[in-house]
């Protein structure tokens, strides 16, 4: 499904990924782990096309999604075309719009009424306290509720493949749990993800497979039980 090889992103004159290249399967939840500044959210803006001066600078290498070169698709049709949806580190909600509001703002480009009014109940099933508070304001919601309003927005604009930036940041381990939780439901329902974390040990307990950036270049990869019951990658990472 998504496809990266070679890829070079820099920032200015820095160079911040020296080459890596990975896969996503169409019906996988992959991890990306790593310690800060290992490159794992500049590989989640570099796939959404977030332009410059916010976003990196691809330089060398690809990125397909379904055989198509995403590099060459403008930024405003990666989640309209290709149904690539973002949850970004920090959450990003509209705090002076309700639940309800911020959800129906990701249906804009939709045409699909219908399937429209099933997401909504979908993600009130999967997240029961935002049905409790759709009325209410975003600032108003706690940590863990803000994260749950962006992963159902990233689910309401219709996308098939869903990246994830730290989700579990800041939560709790309880509310952590139910979150990976979660976006196991919504893998096992067809949804493919790809998700960036700094809690390996979670990240392991629910992914197929997952690669591992160290300063811009990926130095492990396997299947989630493999990495977990790896010695170094214990040491490293697990503790």
């Amino acid at each position: 499904m998504l496809e990266i090889t070679d890829l070079h992103v820099r920032y200015g004159n820095i160079e911040a990924l020296h080459g890596i290249s990975f896969s996503v399967k169409e019906g996988e939840m992959v991890a990306l782990l790593g310690a800060n500044g290992a490159g794992k959210s500049t590989t989640l803006m570099s796939t959404m096309r977030l332009p410059p001066p916010e976003g990196p600078i691809v330089s060398k290498g690809s990125i397909t999604f379904n055989g198509e070169d995403l590099l060459s698709v403008p930024p405003h049709m990666v989640v309209s075309k290709l149904k690539i949806g973002l949850v970004p580190e920090g959450r990003h909600i509209f705090g002076n719009l309700s639940v309800q509001e911020n959800l129906k703002l990701a249906t804009y480009a939709r045409k699909d009424l219908e399937q429209i009014e099933k997401d909504y109940d979908r993600v009130y099933t999967l997240f029961p306290r935002l049905f409790d508070r759709r009325r209410q304001m975003g600032d108003t919601l706690s940590g863990g509720e803000q994260q749950m309003l962006a992963m159902g927005r990233a689910f309401m604009s219709g996308v098939r493949f869903i990246l994830l930036d730290e989700p579990s940041m800041g939560l709790a381990p309880l509310l952590m749990q139910e979150l990976f939780r979660v976006l196991k439901a919504l893998n096992e329902a067809g949804t493919t993800i790809l998700v960036v974390e700094q809690n390996a040990r979670i990240a392991l307990r629910y992914a197929h497979r997952a690669y591992v950036l160290e300063a811009g270049r990926i130095v492990m990869e396997g299947s989630a039980k493999d990495l977990a019951d790896d010695s170094s990658m214990r040491k490293a990472y697990l503790g």
